[in-house]
Formats: C-alpha cells, structure tokens, sequence
C-alpha cells in the first residue's frame, strides 16, 4: 500500500502547477508537469510489474 500513498503524493503534488500551467499560462508550470506525469508513469509500470510479480509467485 506504500505504493499507492507514493501514487497519491505524486499526485497531490503537482496540483498546484495544473493550475499554473492551465490557468496562468505559466510554461515553466507545465515543464514540471511534464517531468512529474513521466515519474508517475515509471512507478506506475513498477507497480504494475511488482502486481505481476505476486500474482505469479501465488
């Protein structure tokens, strides 16, 4: 479950530069989007083989 609280954070966290970036056209806001929807997508694969990885050990 620490891996979804990771999720959740990542998350969490970059909802201040949505906001930035879609309401202030802020480009440096969205630069950070960016790179924080790239680590979301990585851990998102880890999880996913880590899932795999229990479900075959069973």
């Amino acid at each position: 479950m620490s891996r979804f609280k990771e999720v959740k954070d990542l998350v969490d966290g970059i909802e201040a530069d949505f906001e930035k970036f879609y309401g202030a056209k802020n480009k440096a806001a969205g630069t950070r989007i960016r790179k924080a929807m790239m680590d979301l997508k990585n851990l998102a694969q880890d999880i996913r083989k880590e899932v795999q990885d229990i479900k075959n050990a069973e």
